[in-house]
C-alpha cells in the first residue's frame, strides 16, 4: 500500500543556522543541533530553550518581536557555534594541561564554568562593536570625507545614499573575503544545506539526500537577505529623515547617533517584511524586493556535498520531531525553538531561514 503523500510543511515553521561542522534546526520540538564528529558519525542533539515571547506574551507582537527575536537567536546561535567548535576540536589538546600557563589555571580554578559565558559574552560585544564600526562608522566617515572634498552644500540630501552604497561595497567584500577562508567556505556549504533541507520540507517532499539535493540554496527567509535589506531600509529611512531635519546630516557622530537609534526600526521593519516574503515567494513585488537578498546568497551559501545534506536532514527531523528517521542517502553517487511562527532563525528560526 502506497504512503499517503505528505502535505507541504508549513512555510515559516522551521528555520536554522549553519554552525561549525553542523547545522542547529529550529522547528515545533524545538532547537535540534547535528553535528558531523571527526570520527564521521553524526551526533544529535534537542537543544533546551524558551522563546522570549514564551516569558511574555508583549514579546510576541509585531515589530516588538523582531528585534527581541534577533537578539535571542544572535546569543543562542553564537552559544551553538562556539559547542560545535568545541566538539571538533576535541582530543586535539589532551597534552595542553601541561602547556597551560600559570594564568589559565588561576582563571580555571577561580572561575569555572562561568569562564566560558565570560568568554562568550565579550567575544559577542567585540563582534557587536565590529559590527557597529565597519558598516556603521565607516560609511559615515567616508561620506563626511566626500563632502569635505566637493564642499558642495547639495549632498546633504545625499548623504543617506552614499553612506548605504559604502555599506554594500564593505559587506560585499567582507563576505567575499570570507569565503577565502578554508572553514568559512565549509560553513557556508553548511548554510547551503540548511536551506536546501528547509525547502524540502516546505515543499512537503520526503527528506532524502536526493530531494534535498535538487532544491534551491537561495531562500527568502535567510539571514543574508535581511542584512542587505536592512541596508536598503536604512538609505530610505535615513533620506527621509535628513529632508525633513536637514541638520541631522551634519557631522559623523550626529549620523552615527541617528543611524543607532534607527536600528530599532529597521530591525522590526525588516523582520516582518522577511517573513511576509517567506510566505509570498511569488508576489511579483516580494520577489523584487528580495532579489538583491537572494543573489548576496551566492556568496554566503555554496554547493554542500551529501554528507552536508545528511546533517541537515539528522538535524530537521530532530527538530519537527521524527526521531526516528535517519537521513536516507542514494545507493549509488553519495558522499554522503522555530515550532511557530515567532521563531528567530540565522540565518533564521521560523524567520530568517538561515544563520
Amino acid at each position: 500500500m502506497k504512503d499517503k503523500e505528505k502535505k507541504p510543511g508549513n512555510l515559516g515553521e522551521v528555520g536554522g543556522e549553519a554552525l561549525m561542522e553542523g547545522i542547529m534546526m529550529r522547528g515545533p520540538k524545538g532547537a535540534a543541533v547535528a553535528l558531523r564528529l571527526p570520527d564521521g558519525s553524526i551526533e544529535t542533539q534537542i537543544k533546551q530553550s524558551s522563546l522570549p515571547k514564551d516569558r511574555c506574551k508583549l514579546l510576541g507582537w509585531p515589530l516588538i518581536r523582531g528585534p527581541v527575536n534577533l537578539v535571542y537567536s544572535m546569543v543562542f546561535g553564537y552559544k551553538c557555534l562556539m559547542e560545535s567548535a568545541e566538539k571538533m576540536t576535541e582530543g586535539l589538546l589532551e597534552d595542553a594541561e601541561e602547556a597551560t600557563s600559570k594564568l589559565d589555571k588561576w582563571l580555571e580554578d577561580h572561575m569555572g564554568p562561568k569562564m566560558t559565558a565570560v568568554i562568550g559574552f565579550v567575544g559577542i560585544a567585540l563582534g557587536l562593536v565590529l559590527a557597529v564600526g565597519l558598516f556603521m562608522l565607516v560609511p559615515q566617515f567616508f561620506t563626511g570625507l566626500i563632502d569635505r572634498l566637493t564642499g558642495n552644500a547639495d549632498i546633504t540630501r545625499y548623504k543617506a545614499v552614499i553612506a548605504g552604497g559604502f555599506r554594500v561595497i564593505i559587506f560585499v567584500g567582507y563576505m567575499f573575503v570570507m569565503t577565502l577562508i578554508k572553514d568559512i567556505r565549509r560553513v557556508f556549504q553548511y548554510h547551503g544545506a540548511e536551506h536546501k533541507t528547509i525547502f524540502c520540507y516546505e515543499a512537503g517532499l520526503e527528506l532524502t539526500v536526493e530531494n534535498v539535493r535538487a532544491q534551491s540554496r537561495l531562500h527568502p527567509r535567510c539571514g543574508t537577505s535581511f542584512l542587505f535589506l536592512m541596508i536598503l531600509l536604512s538609505i530610505f529611512l535615513s533620506s527621509a529623515v535628513y529632508a525633513i531635519w536637514p541638520v541631522l546630516a551634519g557631522g559623523i557622530f550626529v549620523r552615527f547617533g541617528v543611524g543607532l537609534l534607527q536600528l530599532p526600526v529597521l530591525m522590526a521593519v525588516g523582520y516582518e517584511f522577511i517573513r511576509f516574503a517567506g510566505r509570498h515567494l511569488r508576489n511579483p513585488i516580494v520577489r523584487a524586493v528580495s532579489f538583491p537578498g537572494l543573489c548576496m546568497q551566492r556568496i554566503t551559501t555554496k554547493e554542500p556535498d551529501d554528507s552536508m545534506i545528511e546533517i541537515g536532514i539528522a538535524a530537521l527531523n530532530a527538530a519537527v520531531g521524527n526521531k526516528n528517521e535517519e537521513p536516507k542517502a542514494l545507493i549509488e553517487g553519495t558522499d554522503t525553538i522555530a515550532g511557530d511562527d515567532d521563531t528567530p532563525g540565522d540565518d533564521e528560526g521560523a524567520a530568517p531561514a538561515e544563520g
